[in-house]
């Protein structure tokens, strides 16, 4: 992948998580910023996630722990546990909302 097409695949990435983000009915807040998006969930935890170009990943940091995600075969796969992207987010977010969250495809 060249850095264009990693710049667009974490853009549609970040869009897709903002959009997901609004469809809820739960209070979160989130703040979108140069390739960094916090999602602040009632209790005012948070939940990052950014780009890092230099190494074409996607970092999502949770109240439990860090992720790394790389592109592999068409999704963002943590590079420690092989966990797809929207597995990972749907579950983080449930658990530091008390809830379920569906941020995006399941």
């Amino acid at each position: 992948m060249n850095d264009l097409e990693y710049e667009e695949l974490t853009d549609q990435m970040l869009l897709a998580v903002e959009e997901g983000i609004e469809q809820q009915e739960l209070d979160l807040d989130y703040e979108s910023n140069g390739g960094l998006l916090a999602i602040t969930f009632p209790d005012n935890s948070k939940i990052i996630i950014n780009k890092q170009p230099p190494l074409q990943q996607l970092w999502v940091a949770t109240k439990f722990n860090g992720h790394h995600f790389e592109w592999r075969d068409g999704q963002w796969i943590d590079n420690r546990t092989g966990t797809e992207f929207w597995q990972l987010l749907n579950d983080a977010a449930s658990k530091q909302a008390g809830v379920s969250v569906v941020l995006g495809p399941q």
